[in-house]
């Protein structure tokens, strides 16, 4: 988890990086950027406010044949050890994006290479290089003051509410690459960034399997507990899995199976989905983790606990225990209209908006 509140931007380096297949420049600043109080605190929102709601998914540097042989890496290393080098790194930094630049798609933009300190990782403090881009430019307004009129002057700049890619290499887990936190505004061009500029590989930590295992319960309630069952067994079900997640601290396979699946019958097609599934969320080999809590968090917000009838009707089952939609909604069939029913019990209506 990462906190950004009190981080620092030691140092900043700007550089101006055009797309190398259109025979657009390279400028590389001589010296790197004086930081005044106003700037500072325009550039902390530019930079940090993505990575502060966006979802965490960690990365690591990474190349086929080596882990030295990756430019990102190389540089992050002499930064981390020499920070007081870095506006000198910088430039190889952008040398190194200029070169993977050679797409027509891609944009020109500015670079801003920056080294932070005081971030908060899991509850540790760590320095971090920052290294962001902006490509989109927006019109604005501006007026001049004549003798006797106001003259109206549009120009061109970067909307500071909306970073167009963005990246922090932390200073920890070194040897394996370090840790990588990545944003992309603009997807067209995601392999550009992560790939062909960064070279990272998804980080497969605690955080990327109780997302990625919680993703395919999703996916098997969808494709086999709803066919099988019903859609309130499908909920039911999404219910009990996020429950069991939010309050163990430890996943086990088996024991969420017994917990979670309420029919006997389902527990072989769940673990025959896994088979079939499960490398493609990358859990195929995996049957016990550390369970990330934010993770947790973040997968209770997309999961749509609503019943959606053909009469234009809906039936949201908001349950924090999962329970109460087995002892308070009852499903059957009516034979006199020939329609399937559902029963509710409540003591009083909620007064709402």
């Amino acid at each position: 988890m990462i906190n950004l509140y009190n981080t620092q931007i030691e140092s900043l380096s700007i550089h101006k990086v055009g797309n190398k297949n259109k025979a657009e420049s390279l400028f590389i600043s001589k010296a790197a950027h004086h930081l005044n109080d106003e700037t500072t605190g325009l550039l902390k929102e530019y930079f940090f406010k993505p990575f502060r709601e966006k979802e965490e998914s960690y990365y690591r540097l990474s190349h086929e044949a080596d882990l030295s042989f990756n430019p990102l890496y190389e540089a992050a290393t002499k930064i981390f050890n020499e920070p007081r080098h870095i506006h000198e790194l910088s430039g190889g930094i952008a040398k190194h994006l200029y070169d993977q630049s050679n797409h027509p798609h891609i944009k020109s933009g500015e670079l801003y290479v920056t080294y932070l300190s005081g971030i908060q990782l899991d509850n540790v403090k760590t320095d971090a290089i920052g290294i962001f881009k902006s490509e989109l430019k927006q019109d604005f307004i501006q007026f001049e003051e004549q003798t006797d009129h106001l003259e109206i002057l549009v120009q061109q700049g970067m909307n500071i509410h909306k970073l167009d890619k963005g990246c922090l290499i932390f200073n920890t887990e070194s040897e394996e690459g370090y840790k990588v936190l990545s944003v992309d505004s603009n997807r067209y061009d995601t392999k550009y960034w992560l790939e062909q500029f960064l070279g990272v590989a998804v980080l497969t930590d605690n955080n990327f399997y109780t997302k990625n295992y919680l993703k395919f319960c999703q996916n098997f309630a969808k494709d086999v507990v709803l066919p099988a069952e019903d859609k309130q067994q499908e909920v039911l079900f999404m219910n009990r899995a996020v429950n069991h997640f939010a309050k163990n601290n430890a996943f086990e396979e088996t024991n969420f199976m017994n917990e979670v699946i309420d029919n006997p019958a389902l527990i072989p097609e769940f673990k025959h989905y896994k088979v079939e599934k499960g490398p493609k969320y990358s859990i195929e080999d995996v049957s016990s983790f550390d369970i990330a809590n934010k993770a947790v968090s973040q997968a209770r917000k997309t999961i749509k606990n609503v019943i959606q009838l053909d009469t234009n009707i809906q039936i949201k089952m908001d349950f924090i225990n999962p329970e109460s939609a087995e002892k308070f909604v009852e499903k059957g069939w009516d034979e006199e209209k020939g329609m399937y029913y559902y029963l509710v019990y409540f003591n009083k209506e909620q007064k709402g908006s």
